[in-house]
């Protein structure tokens, strides 16, 4: 049994889709493997599945035809009101594969399957949520991206909506991924793209998606109810008016003027209702708040409200040196894609801008996130290594670059060489007006120079000389990073449970004690014995020892375990009075480092969470908190 006395409603405390992935992979495909030789496997397979699908990612952003606009003529599209349609660069075609999407598609893959901050849920043994929500995450954020390749494309929302029903049934991060396909769309309106296309992918995204998810018992209702999850609702509902907005616009053949007007009385109608069904929902306790964990992100962190989450190590601000760590040269190449999107534009790769800007501000609140931000960096990276690589290797095969599929400048005539002169003249005045003619002529004739100068023998060679320099500093770049991973990949393979130490005369042994205490408790006790410990201990007591434990990793009730943290800090006659009613026997772990001494004035400020007078009153935030008598004088 776990959480005694209580016990563990575990339908509505986990996220079930790991466990019946296991089952069905034991079940149909594996018949013949044990379901424990499945679940190590699990993590491994998965991680080969999030690599392949982050490389499709970078392939379907890099394509001619999501990288036919820059941000500028977004700009320009935006204040002229209207969308230009440009066809992309027909490069070569690489088996039936188009460059340099090819090339960003496998750099891409090849730094996921290696990057350390993927390695943390690949490595096989490591079953857990996470091994098989990253492999998730990518696939629902592929469909996305693909969705709005063009208009023929948008039922690709509903399978959209299918992978984000299983990142949904797979791990409470579900929440970042439904709020990143919201905020894009939201995105793509605010930059005036809002198309046929975008509405028909996000209806299908939304409207399957949530329907699915609320199927999942430990969500429920909440994509309806939480404030976490509103967000996307609201752009769902901010979809539907558009649309009618659309359809009026085109049955009285609007202007654009008239359009914005109709727009604003919609919005603002719809405001109001809004607004009087907040009004009427929320005092009737409708609403959810955001969770400990959310608050985390945007607050400082130890100031959440809740000690519980303050104490977990991950959720601590993640450092330079901690990204390095897990992303090595990701993180110097992942800014080079990031800036390369803004060049090469679409609605399908804009949605890398809006990813990356999200992951990494999320991880720089939350070490732990940093495991969003492998995928992510991984695909920059992999633009800017697969672009790069793709221009050198064109420096040596192609005669001359593509042609653009704009129509060729007609030749000048006379009323442009009349209007040029013209413009010469006016430039002698005072204040010579410039107007758009001749700033249009002035940027061809300067690309046109460029273009000639790089064209010429002296351009080609300089050219070469740089795709040489470029190709031998990735390959430095390329050895260097991943002999790291594989060194890296070394530790992280190891058990956790059991550690390397050295003796002073230089001998490595291994300290088994974690596993040798479980086993103790397992031969010596009585099979129905409880055991109390810090909720650290609580799967491992359960799995190891098999024996019966207060709280484990799930942390479900924050009461009991603040009762928990109490028995362990309090006095030892109170601690007893506590103990003998729960246990019958209690693990306290020594030795030094993480120990559950260094660990006891995290205990203490859980327990003061609930029991408020448990630390003294001039010490709220027990920070003063020791094993000392003095201790207890304070604030009396």
């Amino acid at each position: 049994m776990v959480w005694y006395p209580l016990g563990r409603p575990v339908g509505t405390t986990i996220f079930p889709g790991m466990q019946f992935t296991a089952v069905a992979i034991k079940q149909f495909l594996l018949r013949s493997w044990t379901l424990n030789d499945v679940c190590c496997y699990m993590p491994a397979w998965f991680g080969i599945i999030a690599s392949s699908f982050t490389g499709l990612i970078a392939y379907e952003c890099t394509l001619p035809g999501n990288s036919s606009s820059t941000s500028i003529q977004w700009m320009i599209d935006l204040i002229k009101g209207k969308r230009s349609e440009l066809e992309g660069v027909k490069w070569p075609m690489v088996f039936g594969l188009t460059s340099p999407a090819v090339e960003c598609g496998i750099f891409a893959l090849g730094m996921m399957a290696i990057v350390p901050a993927h390695l943390m849920r690949s490595v096989g043994g490591g079953y857990d949520n996470e091994s098989i929500a990253v492999s998730a995450m990518v696939m629902t954020f592929y469909c996305w991206v693909r969705s709005l390749r063009n208009d023929e494309s948008a039922w690709w929302g509903a399978l959209t909506a299918l992978a984000y029903f299983y990142m949904v049934a797979a791990w409470g991060g579900y929440i970042f991924v439904l709020n990143m396909v919201g905020v894009h769309a939201a995105f793509l309106v605010a930059a005036g793209r809002f198309s046929n296309k975008v509405y028909t992918s996000y209806s299908l995204f939304y409207v399957i998606g949530t329907t699915l998810a609320i199927q999942v018992p430990v969500v429920g209702w909440a994509p309806l109810k939480s404030l976490e999850q509103l967000g996307p609702c609201a752009v769902f509902l901010a979809y539907q008016l558009l649309k009618v907005c659309e359809i009026i616009k085109g049955r009285k053949q609007m202007t654009r003027t008239q359009l914005f007007v109709l727009r604003v009385k919609v919005f603002a109608s719809a405001a109001v209702v809004g607004v009087l069904l907040i009004m009427s929902l929320a005092p009737k306790g409708y609403f959810g708040p955001f969770s400990s964990r959310v608050r985390g992100l945007f607050v400082k962190h130890t100031k959440t409200g809740n000690p519980l989450v303050d104490s977990v190590a991950e959720h601590q601000p993640a450092s330079s040196r901690a990204y390095f760590q897990y992303l090595h040269h990701v993180c110097s190449l992942a800014p080079v894609g990031f800036f390369m999107i803004f060049a090469n534009l679409s609605d399908s790769s804009s949605f890398l801008l809006v990813w990356g800007s999200a992951a990494y501000f999320f991880s720089h609140k939350m070490v732990r996130l940093i495991l969003l931000t492998a995928p992510i960096g991984c695909v920059l990276g992999g633009i800017a290594a697969g672009r790069m690589f793709a221009w050198c290797l064109r420096q040596f095969w192609d005669s001359q670059e593509p042609s653009s599929p704009s129509p060729p400048s007609p030749p000048p005539t006379n009323n442009t060489a009349n209007n040029a002169s013209k413009r010469g003249k006016a430039k002698k005045g005072k204040k010579a007006a410039v107007t758009p003619g001749a700033t249009e002529d002035e940027f061809s004739n300067l690309k046109s120079s460029w273009d000639n100068a790089l064209s010429s023998t002296e351009g080609v060679i300089v050219k070469r000389t740089l795709a040489v320099l470029l190709i031998l500093m990735g390959y430095v770049v390329g050895v260097n990073f991943t002999s790291y991973c594989w060194k890296l990949s070394n530790d992280l393979s190891n058990p956790t449970i059991i550690v390397k130490a050295r003796l002073r005369d230089g001998r490595i042994i291994k300290v088994d004690d974690y596993r040798e205490a479980y086993w103790w408790l397992r031969d010596n006790t009585p099979e129905d014995s409880r055991i109390m410990a810090w909720w650290d201990y609580g799967y491992q007591i359960t799995a190891i020892a098999n024996r019966t434990t207060m709280a484990d990793g799930n942390t479900w009730n924050h009461e009991h375990i603040a009762l928990l943290g109490k028995a362990l800090t309090t006095s030892e006659d109170e601690a007893y009075e506590i103990a003998r009613h729960m246990a019958d026997y209690v693990l306290i772990w020594g030795g030094g480092g993480g120990d559950d001494l260094a660990k006891s004035p995290h205990l203490a400020r859980i327990a003061n969470s609930v029991y408020r007078d448990h630390c003294p009153a001039g010490d709220p935030t027990c920070r003063a908190f020791g094993f000392v008598v003095s201790y207890q004088s304070i604030g009396s």
